[in-house]
């Protein structure tokens, strides 16, 4: 046993001094000192680390910073997207007043006795039986309760049932409390208007006492007879259907409103006008 450690420390002897030569000799050829070798050989896994670490903070600056780049860079397409909207809203809305503005001016041309005062909608009120609007104009702009609404067009929109001095509410021509004289405007046939929600007519207007020989076509214009409130051959619909009444004596007939209330944004009061 004794032998045996003896052996094994002269093999460790040797082989420190071989690795002592090896390093005597890389100390001449290369020009560094044994302690150098030592500290290379210890730092340069850490710098290969360090190194790595670096590249990856560097990599993860470059994808944040490219992230806050995209994100900015949506940001902005987004604003510029939205600004886009709005302006095509903003042109549309310029385009249909400008558009009011002209068949406006055609209406006042026809009738120059019309005395009439804009206003635009603000709220909606409707249920089965009735729909009403409130407008943005009373009693202080010359609006009172009976007056007629029409649209640009003169087409019958209803008429105003209050007013105070800066709104004015108005029942519409759906409604089916509102009766309104009117003609067939190619055969002259007489009846009365009303909406056609208390009739089973959703959204239409129903025309009742018509003559029961009366001849009734599809798409001819029903106009206004002239009353306080309704100048004469102001537009209310165009016939799409037509039957009897229940009594067997008078006939109906079904019309689309010549207004579309549920696009309605501005109406116009006839505050005053010349009765034929």
């Amino acid at each position: 046993m004794r032998h045996f450690f003896t052996r094994k420390v002269k093999i460790v002897l040797i082989i420190a001094l071989l690795v002592t030569a090896g390093l005597a000799v890389a100390t001449n050829l290369m020009g560094v000192t044994v302690g150098d070798l030592f500290v290379q050989t210890i730092l340069t896994p850490l710098r290969t680390g360090a190194s790595a670490l670096t590249d990856r903070a560097e990599k993860l600056y470059d994808y944040i910073f490219e992230y806050e780049k995209l994100a900015a860079e949506n940001a902005a397409l987004r604003e510029e997207l939205s600004q886009m909207r709005d302006d095509s809203r903003d042109a549309a809305s310029i385009k249909r007043e400008n558009d009011r503005l002209r068949e406006l001016l055609q209406l006042k041309k026809e009738h120059e006795d019309y005395e009439l005062v804009d206003a635009y909608i603000i709220t909606w009120d409707s249920n089965e039986w009735s729909k009403s609007f409130t407008i943005n104009r009373g009693t202080s702009s010359g609006i009172e309760a009976g007056m007629c609404a029409i649209t640009e067009s003169g087409e019958v929109v209803g008429m105003v049932t209050e007013a105070g001095s800066n709104y004015a509410k108005v029942k519409t021509v759906l409604d089916s409390s509102l009766d309104i004289s009117a003609l067939i405007a190619t055969s002259g046939y007489s009846g009365m208007v009303r909406g056609g929600y208390a009739t089973g007519f959703d959204g239409m207007l129903r025309m009742d006492y018509l003559p029961s020989g009366a001849v009734i076509r599809n798409n001819d214009q029903v106009v206004t007879a002239g009353s306080t409130v309704y100048p004469r051959n102001l537009i209310l619909g165009y016939i799409v259907d037509a039957g009897i009444n229940d009594n067997g004596i008078a006939k109906y007939a079904v019309l689309e409103p010549a207004a579309d209330i549920d696009a309605l944004e501005q109406v116009f009061i006839l505050t005053d006008f010349n009765m034929e």
